[in-house]
């Protein structure tokens, strides 16, 4: 039986997408010779099913499960929520994460989309979730000659009647042209609210953290490399002319959206043994939190009865626990439950570790 008192180990998890990449995932994982595929997204401490179509038979595809397990992190917070999730957490938000976290790799860029906010997720999906995203660009690759990008939100004076006829028309150059286009850097962190359209830009490496949904709009019936988009993959069931009620119309400028949605990181600690940096916090979004620590020696993390999850992005060196003592590397996700009260990263001489802690959605005090 896995502990509640320990950092758990977690499979690698692929999720298929309508878009190609995925060969830097592979490479995050120590594997040389990777391809790109259908299979660009590796999630993270996932509870949720990827929703695609024609592949409802692939019932546990995104779904963590723990390593050299059957059990489902799903199901493993199932057994003790208040364990797993710690008790202000699940009186709170219930038993549920609350957060989802993945590694994206795009040798493509995306289709343009957008996902509903709370309000609009409650109203069209039933569902208490949104989902508002946030990307840490971790880096990229030039294809084709082109730097890498993003598209993120409207333009001034786009109206839904413009999108629309866009939409129906297949006009795409002037969807893209609609919204702001930023080149994007190591480093850097973008918010993405439900609501705001975007896209990510073919050779984007980044970690996304998010509401834990999978409800995406798209407004592009073919992707950039030919791949015909089903019309339930475009509107996931609520129909073309719902699915227009998910985008907010509030076009803004260029430098308005860039000083909005590009979060800048703040150093939280810094000694000889690491730095911890926050990328995203509550004050930006109560749905979820995402720090970055950099370790050369030890570091001593405490829980504080708080649930969070781990992504060894490099190097490697133990995670040490008072229960055990387990090896890491790039590409080891771990989730990490509120009745864990401390651990220790070490990092291997000459071999540093760069990771990211995750956590859910803020406590609401009732």
């Amino acid at each position: 039986m896995v502990s509640y008192t320990a950092p758990v180990k977690l499979a690698s998890a692929r999720a298929w997408r309508t878009y190609t990449g995925g060969s830097k995932i592979d490479e995050i994982h120590g594997i040389s010779g990777g391809k790109d595929s259908q299979f660009p997204e590796e999630w993270i401490m996932s509870t949720v099913v990827a929703r695609n179509v024609g592949r409802e038979e692939f019932v546990h595809e995104g779904l963590s499960f723990l390593e050299h397990s059957r059990e489902s992190l799903r199901d493993f917070i199932a057994r003790s929520p208040k364990d797993a999730l710690g008790t202000a957490h699940v009186d709170s938000v219930g038993d549920s994460t609350g957060v989802l976290v993945k590694i994206i790799d795009a040798a493509e860029r995306l289709t343009v989309q957008v996902h509903p906010n709370k309000r609009k997720a409650r109203e069209l999906f039933h569902s208490r979730f949104g989902k508002t995203e946030c990307w840490h660009i971790l880096g990229g690759r030039d294809i084709d000659g082109r730097p890498y990008g993003i598209y993120m939100g409207f333009k001034e004076g786009i109206t839904r009647k413009e999108w629309e006829r866009c939409f129906y028309e297949q006009d795409i150059p002037a969807l893209l042209g609609h919204m702001h286009y930023f080149d994007v850097k190591p480093g850097e962190t973008y918010l993405i609210r439900g609501g705001v359209p975007h896209a990510i830009g073919q050779g984007c490496l980044l970690i996304e953290i998010q509401e834990p949904t999978d409800y995406t709009i798209r407004v592009e019936r073919t992707t950039p490399s030919g791949l015909s988009v089903p019309p339930q993959a475009c509107h996931q069931g609520i129909g073309f002319e719902r699915m227009f009620d998910c985008f907010e119309y509030d076009g803004i400028s260029r430098e308005e959206a860039y000083g909005r949605w590009c979060i800048p990181p703040k150093i939280l600690q810094q000694t000889d043994d690491y730095t911890r940096s926050l990328l995203i916090g509550y004050e930006d979004t109560t749905c979820f939190r995402l720090e970055r620590y950099d370790v050369t020696g030890m570091c001593e993390i405490h829980a504080d009865g708080i649930f969070c999850g781990l992504y060894i992005y490099s190097g490697s060196g133990k995670i040490i626990s008072e229960d055990r003592v387990q090896h890491i590397k790039g590409g080891d996700q771990f989730f990490i439950p509120a009745k864990c009260d401390s651990f220790t990263i070490e990092a291997e001489k000459d071999h540093p570790i760069s990771m990211f802690r995750f956590f859910g959605p803020k406590q609401e005090v009732k």
